[in-house]
C-alpha cells in the first residue's frame, strides 16, 4: 500500500536501535551524543512520523515509500520527518567502531571515478564543508558512477530512486558539537579516518550493480 492510501489501521515505524554500542565510538563520538542524538532527536522524527500518517489515515509498509511518494505530493511535514528518520538510520549505518578502508569492487570504482582513496576523501570532505548550514554529505552510486553530494535539511537521494546512497555523514553540528565542538573540518576528517563504515558501503555498492538487497528502513507494523 503506498503512502497515499487510506487506511483504517494507520501504520507504525519503530526507531531502529544503533547498529553498535552507545561507548563504542568512542572517543570521536561520546556516549552523550549518541544518547541525545539517537533516543531523542532521531526518535522525535519517528514519532512525528507516525502521528503524521495516523492523522493522514495512511498506511504505508516501506518508509521509502513514503518519503517518494510525500515528495511527489508536496506533502512537505511527512517528507521531512519520514526522510530525516531515514537519513538518521542510515547515518549509524555508514559509522563503524573499527573502520577499514574500501575494498574489491568499491576500490575499483573509487580510483576510476576519483582517482584515487585519498582524491574521494578529499573530495568528501570538501563538499561536507561547502554544505552551508544543516545538511549531509554522501557518497553515492548514480546508474553505476560514483559522486559526492550534499542535501540540505531533510533531503535526501532516495527521493530518486535512480540515486543509491552508500554512506552519509551528518554535518548538523548537534552531530559532533560534544567531541569537536563547531569544528566541521575536524568531524568530517575523523568521521572518514576513524568511523566510516566501508564494508557497509560495499554492500550497497553491489546492491546497486545487481547484487544483493539494498539496506531499507525497517517495516511498518500494522
Amino acid at each position: 500500500m503506498t503512502a497515499t492510501a487510506a487506511s483504517s489501521a494507520p501504520a507504525t515505524f519503530t526507531l531502529p536501535p544503533l547498529p553498535y554500542g552507545y561507548q563504542d565510538l568512542q572517543p570521536h563520538l561520546g556516549e552523550e551524543t549518541l544518547h541525545v542524538h539517537h533516543d531523542r532527536h532521531h526518535a522525535k522524527y519517528v514519532e512525528n512520523l507516525n502521528r503524521l500518517l495516523s492523522e493522514q489515515s495512511l498506511a504505508p509498509t516501506s518508509l521509502e515509500d513514503v518519503i517518494r511518494s510525500a515528495a511527489r505530493t508536496g506533502n512537505a511535514a511527512l517528507f521531512n520527518n519520514a526522510a530525516q528518520a531515514w537519513n538518521h538510520s542510515f547515518f549509524w549505518e555508514s559509522m563503524t567502531p573499527g573502520t577499514a578502508g574500501p575494498e574489491g569492487r568499491l576500490a575499483e570504482a573509487i580510483v576510476k571515478t576519483f582517482g584515487s582513496p585519498e582524491k574521494l576523501r578529499e573530495r568528501f570532505i570538501a563538499v561536507g564543508l561547502g554544505q552551508f548550514g544543516s545538511g549531509w554529505v554522501w557518497i553515492v552510486a548514480r546508474n553505476g558512477v560514483l559522486e559526492v553530494l550534499s542535501t540540505h535539511d531533510a533531503q535526501t537521494p532516495i527521493s530518486d530512486a535512480t540515486t543509491i546512497p552508500l554512506l552519509t555523514c551528518d554535518v548538523w553540528e548537534h552531530a559532533y558539537y560534544i567531541e569537536h565542538r563547531q569544528d566541521r573540518a575536524a568531524w568530517l576528517t575523523v568521521w572518514w579516518s576513524k568511523l566510516a563504515n566501508w564494508r557497509f558501503a560495499e554492500k550497497q555498492f553491489a546492491a546497486a550493480t545487481g547484487q544483493g538487497a539494498l539496506w531499507s528502513f525497517p517495516a511498518a507494523t500494522h
